[in-house]
C-alpha cells in the first residue's frame, strides 16, 4: 500500500515486509547514538566471556529497526500512538556476514472507533522469532 487508508484495512492484511541487515558498522554508529557503549555489541572476546555467542545486536536498535517497517508503510497518513516489544532472543552479528532479520508487519486488530490498528510485528532472524509480542498501534487522521 503506498497511501495506506483505515478503511481499506482488514484484520490479517499484511502491510509491510522488509529484511534489513544489521553490521558491526550499524552496531558502532547505534552504540554513538544511543551512548550504549556495552563491549557485549562490539568485542567478542567480552561476549563469550559471558556465554554469548558472540556480538549481539541491541535490542533497541532491533526494535527501532522492526518498527521501522511499520512506519514507513503508515508514512504521513497517521502517527504511532503506542509501541512495544518483548525481547525473546539474542541476535548475533557475525564480523563479515552481519545479521539478517526479518519483520512482517500484520493488521492485527481494528477500532473503528478510535480509526486506529493494530499492527503486529513478526521480527525473524535465523528462523527465530526474536521480539515476542511486538506491536504498534497507529492512529489515522
Amino acid at each position: 500500500m503506498t497511501n495506506p487508508n483505515f478503511d481499506s484495512l482488514a484484520t490479517g492484511d499484511v502491510v509491510a515486509e522488509r529484511e534489513f541487515t544489521l553490521t558491526r558498522d550499524t552496531l558502532v554508529r547505534y552504540a554513538g547514538a544511543s551512548g550504549d557503549f556495552n563491549p557485549i555489541h562490539y568485542r567478542d572476546d567480552v561476549a563469550t566471556s559471558v556465554g554469548l555467542p558472540g556480538v549481539l545486536a541491541h535490542g533497541m536498535l532491533t526494535m527501532g529497526a522492526a518498527g521501522s517497517v511499520a512506519t514507513d508503510w503508515l508514512g504521513a497518513a497517521g502517527s504511532v500512538v503506542d509501541y512495544q516489544s518483548r525481547f525473546t532472543r539474542p541476535v548475533p552479528v557475525d564480523a563479515e556476514a552481519g545479521a539478517a532479520v526479518t519483520v512482517t508487519a500484520t493488521v492485527g486488530a481494528l477500532d473503528a472507533e478510535a480509526r486506529t490498528a493494530r499492527i503486529d510485528l513478526k521480527v525473524v532472524f535465523d528462523g527465530a522469532t526474536v521480539l515476542g509480542k511486538s506491536q504498534m498501534v497507529v492512529a489515522f487522521a
